[in-house]
């Protein structure tokens, strides 16, 4: 996807900037599989599973939720006592993600 400059369109010149399209094998099944295992793959006990694109899909507004609470939130995720939080770099991508129509 390309995206023009408006103001130097009008100065008769295009710059164009590349806007990489994220996708749910390349960039968000690794952030999913080193963040959420053991528990949602394979899922333990009453664990939404998140085994799977559709998985993924499905429940990326509650992933995103979840992952951006307080830590000390008992809903918070990854638990605190099991995996590091998620960087701003893999949130900013999971958010990106979604934006763009969430492809595989």
């Amino acid at each position: 996807m390309l995206i023009a400059n408006c103001s130097s369109a009008k100065k008769g010149k295009s710059d164009y900037v590349e806007v990489k399209k994220i996708s749910y094998k390349t960039d968000i099944e690794p952030i999913i599989a080193n963040s959420c295992t053991p528990c949602h793959i394979p899922p333990q006990g009453r664990k939404e599973p998140l085994e799977s694109y559709d998985h993924v899909k499905t429940n990326i507004g509650a992933i995103l939720e979840r992952v951006q609470l307080p830590q000390d939130n008992r809903k918070f995720m990854p638990p605190v006592n099991k995996k590091p939080a998620l960087t701003a770099d893999q949130l900013a991508v999971l958010i990106k993600w979604q934006q763009q129509g969430m492809t595989e």
